[in-house]
């Protein structure tokens, strides 16, 4: 077992998280592969049509890192917390009070930031128009508040007082979307603008009122901001955005695949 006391072993962690991160960057790689299969071609023809011996080895595949990754998660100190916790279905009472509040609250941040709202510039129009439709590229506008930052909702006290911790930390992100609307609470950046998008997308298919169930639901179900499908979706799509902003690709059909197959 590693320990930070010792030289070699603190270069050999580094080491790790440095081969962990290549990793990611292939599953990530991997997982475009997939979805483009996904969007094309139905199960029942992969599974009919497919090339017998390489449909088997990707499922091995698939299959042998699944089982390696979830033996390191149940490994995880706080693992089990987080599952029992997992387990213990939130109060419908409160998930209907929470998504109606939320959605009152995106929609009047929305109204408060709006006519400061600017277009996006030029460049970032031309770099993001193979990602995005031009309807949404017209209708987004952003808001940089030059060191302000965007106050957390007031919902937030009872819901703590209830209980719920580990709530969006709205002050120390970058940008925050509502509806077709990004504020970046610092200075706008491609990536931050792309994921921001991504949710105005997410916005624009789902409608608020699902798009806010979804993640509230999302939320008290694993008590953790990152991991609500609709976020981890948008920090994918960003990721792969930054690895390769010249591979276009659709981000619509991505969050409509999504959509189509439960993952939200």
């Amino acid at each position: 077992m590693f320990s930070w006391t010792d030289q070699k072993d603190r270069v050999a962690i580094v080491q790790m998280n440095a081969e962990l991160r290549n990793a990611q960057l292939e599953l990530l790689s991997a997982q475009r592969a997939t979805d483009r299969l996904r969007l094309r071609f139905s199960t029942e023809d992969i599974a009919r049509y497919a090339a017998r011996d390489v449909l088997q080895k990707a499922i091995a595949a698939a299959g042998a890192m699944n089982h390696y990754y979830l033996s390191i998660e149940k490994q995880i100190p706080g693992a089990d917390a987080v599952a029992e916790a997992a387990c213990d279905p939130p109060d419908r009472q409160l998930i209907l009070e929470t998504t109606a509040r939320m959605g009152d609250y995106l929609r009047h941040q929305r109204n408060l930031y709006f006519p400061a709202g600017k277009p996006l510039p030029g460049h970032h129009r031309a770099m993001l128009q193979p990602f995005f439709s031009s309807g949404l590229l017209d209708r987004a506008r952003f808001v940089e508040l030059n060191g302000a930052r965007i106050p957390a909702p007031p919902f937030y006290s009872e819901l703590k007082a209830r209980g719920i911790t580990k709530l969006p930390e709205i002050t120390h992100m970058h940008s925050l979307t509502f509806l077709d609307v990004i504020v970046f609470n610092e200075k706008l950046s491609e990536r931050a603008l792309f994921h921001g998008l991504v949710h105005a997308v997410q916005f624009q298919i789902l409608g608020v009122e699902r798009y806010t169930s979804l993640f509230v639901r999302g939320f008290l179900n694993t008590n953790s901001h990152a991991t609500v499908p609709l976020e981890a979706h948008a920090f994918a799509l960003d990721s792969r955005f930054a690895q390769c902003p010249a591979d276009a690709f659709s981000v619509e059909e991505q969050v409509r695949l999504w959509v189509k197959e439960g993952r939200y």
